[in-house]
């Protein structure tokens, strides 16, 4: 049995997408997903399967959302060792009074190459900061996430990649709860 966490993009955001998380999570149990549990509103969802297959696992519960609640939902399987990643290759946790609330990662369809940081351009959104690490964007916004351009819809765009970002809080809370 593989515990998979797929990240929804764009649910429950201003009203689009709506919704519940005890309907998501009987859709995916009745597609065979097992010891199914949720974390916030916003489309983090951990399954256990036999499927080792991560990319299976994101077609099966993006195909099932749209089947049952007519959502187009972009999905991204993860495992824990891309959330264990995220604290060992982080170049932002090295430095000293870092505003944890600044800090984001972005996660994409598809491993990147160092060399796609200058297709972001990231030097036209100064004084935020970017570093790509496979198929992470570690991101550092400078005021923060509401204020900036750069945002996923734009990384989308500049490296035609499927995207979805979440602020570091949950990224530690999703950490801990592959552990539970």
């Amino acid at each position: 049995m593989t515990t998979h966490l797929a990240l929804l993009r764009g649910i429950n955001v201003s009203g689009h997408n709506m919704m519940k998380m005890e309907a998501l999570k009987t859709m995916l149990e009745n597609i065979g997903f097992q010891n199914v549990r949720t974390y916030l509103q916003s489309g983090n969802v951990f399954v256990d399967t036999d499927e080792e297959s991560a990319s299976k696992v994101g077609f099966m519960i993006k195909q099932e959302i749209f089947k049952v609640f007519g959502h187009e939902v972009p999905t991204i399987v993860i495992t824990k060792q891309d959330l264990e990643l995220c604290f060992k290759n982080s170049p932002f946790l090295k430095e000293k009074e870092l505003d944890m609330k600044k800090l984001y990662v972005a996660f994409v369809s598809v491993a990147l190459k160092s060399e796609n940081i200058n297709d972001l351009k990231i030097s036209q959104f100064k004084p935020d900061e970017a570093s790509i690490d496979g198929n992470r964007i570690f991101i550092k916004y400078a005021v923060g996430a509401g204020k900036t351009r750069f945002d996923q819809k734009y990384i989308e765009k500049k490296l035609n990649v499927t995207a979805t970002i979440r602020n570091w809080n949950t990224v530690t809370n999703l950490l801990a709860m592959y552990s539970e």
